[in-house]
Order: C-alpha cells, then sequence, then structure tokens
C-alpha cells in the first residue's frame, strides 16, 4: 500500500479551498473544493494499485491542480508553498490560456507526456471525476466532443495507470448515454 502525507492533503485541500473561494462545480452547484477533492481521490486509488507513484506528488497536483487555470494564483506562490516538482506538475496540468481552444488539448497532452506519471494520472482523474452527468445547458455536441476528448486523454496517456484507465473507460461507456 503507498501512503501519503495526511498534513499535506490537508494543507493543500486548504489551499485549494482558499483560492477557489465561492467558485461551483458547473451543473452541481458544489463548492468547487469538492471536485479538486475528488481528483485526488482517484489519484490516491490509483497509487494504491501502483506502490512506485509517489503519492504526495500525485495528491497534491490534484488538489491543486486548477488553481493556476481557474483561481490565478501564480507559479511562484505554488512553489513557495509546495515546492518546484509540485508547481511544474500544476503548470503543465494548465490549459495554456494564450492559444485558441481548439489547440488547448493538443498542447497540454503534449506538455503532460514530458512530465512523470504522477502528474500525468491527475489528468485521467481529472476527466474520471467529469464523466459525471454533464450540465444540462450542455449542447448534444459538446456532450459528443468531450467524450471524444475523454478518449484522446487516455489514448495517450493510459500507460501511466492501467487502474485509472480501466476506469476511464467505464466511465466512457456510461458518459455515452448523454451522446445520444
Amino acid at each position: 500500500m503507498t501512503s501519503w502525507n495526511p498534513d499535506a492533503y490537508k494543507k493543500a485541500l486548504d489551499f485549494a479551498a482558499r483560492v477557489h473561494g465561492d467558485q461551483k462545480v458547473p451543473g452541481s452547484g458544489f463548492p468547487y473544493v469538492v471536485h479538486v477533492a475528488k481528483v485526488a481521490m482517484e489519484t490516491l486509488r490509483a497509487c494504491s494499485e501502483d506502490p512506485t507513484l509517489k503519492a504526495d506528488l500525485s495528491m497534491m497536483c490534484a488538489l491543486l491542480h486548477d488553481s493556476v487555470e481557474d483561481a490565478h494564483v501564480t507559479v511562484d506562490e505554488l512553489t513557495a508553498q509546495f515546492g518546484a516538482e509540485v508547481a511544474q506538475g500544476v503548470v503543465a496540468l494548465s490549459k495554456n490560456p494564450q492559444l485558441p481552444k481548439s489547440e488547448k488539448m493538443a498542447d497540454s497532452l503534449r506538455r503532460l507526456k514530458t512530465q512523470v506519471r504522477e502528474v500525468q494520472i491527475v489528468k485521467l482523474a481529472d476527466r474520471v471525476t467529469n464523466l459525471e452527468p454533464p450540465p444540462a445547458s450542455w449542447s448534444l455536441e459538446k456532450r459528443i466532443a468531450y467524450l471524444a476528448e475523454a478518449r484522446l486523454i487516455v489514448h495517450e496517456l493510459g500507460s501511466a495507470s492501467p487502474w485509472l484507465t480501466a476506469r476511464m473507460h467505464i466511465k466512457m461507456r456510461e458518459y455515452e448515454a448523454y451522446c445520444q
């Protein structure tokens, strides 16, 4: 069993709760911190299946993965609070706002493929978590595109975690019900 540090979890979760503030998970009304906690749970479960993974790195990147992209936290702030390795992982997980939307995922996946597996599995865990019922406002076209993007993510990063890859396939099959 891979061990992880509950104090590191609490520190990263508290930070995420603070920086995401009143943000909500789209379509659910839950505080955004619920999303990052779910992603961290998925990574910790994946790490329990593969003791070669550094659970603390993956878990902290999971809890913080949207802090740069959605809460405008600086890389310097992350580095000061959590160290360079975590900050670099979070940056790799963040989409580049300078790029057109159509190029953001490909760029993100290219950058993630240069990272350690602990960071790559956060992207898998994030999409597993996001393959819940989509917001009612999403069009059929958007839901189909989201599923296609999930397939691309698992194709590009699936080797990072066989357990999360299997979980992604289950979640994608379930999500297909929203694409008809």
